[in-house]
């Protein structure tokens, strides 16, 4: 059973990077005007990673290390650390790991990203003048936060009893 708690991290792991990475939301913007038709007034698509990049080139280096700190290392941090707790051995005090580990995921932001992104995706849908469509890093940005939720809570159910104290 602890393998599969192993293989579970490592894929969600494997799909955080290029959730991190790859587009996650197109937004395009246009006008219909009379006699002129309709003008595209621009499109947008952006990354996980874009979007700190640019918050980050614009001076707003507060939300860029919040986006980054909550999507990128929280996450990070959680799986990597879920691989240590489900290392075999008793020993380093991997109950008040798992614990800690408990308390951060709380404030993962990846879950929020995904409803935030989809709510903006969904918003933009009914909106004239207006299209939104998700790009493949939000379907693997999807897939970091199930899988990881997932192995978190099978960890819960089959960890060994010096975990669960």
């Amino acid at each position: 059973m602890r393998i599969l708690s192993f293989v579970l991290i490592l894929i969600s792991l494997g799909l955080l990077l290029p959730g991190v990475l790859f587009p996650v939301l197109t937004i395009d913007a246009s006008i219909t005007l009379p006699l002129l038709g309709k003008m595209n007034l621009g499109s947008e698509t952006r990354s996980v990673w874009g979007t700190i990049t640019f918050l980050y080139e614009q001076k707003n280096y507060l939300v860029a290390g919040l986006i980054f700190l909550f999507s990128v290392i929280i996450p990070s941090l959680k799986n990597l650390l879920l691989f240590y707790v489900l290392l075999p051995g008793q020993g380093g005090g991997k109950r008040g790991i798992f614990a800690f580990i408990k308390r951060i995921g709380k404030w993962s932001m990846a879950d929020v990203f995904v409803v935030a992104v989809f709510l903006a995706f969904l918003s933009t849908k009914s909106m004239q003048g207006f299209s939104a469509s998700l790009e493949k890093g939000f379907y693997y940005f999807l897939g970091y936060c199930l899988l990881s939720l997932i192995a978190t809570e099978f960890i819960l159910f089959v960890s060994p009893k010096e975990l669960k104290k």
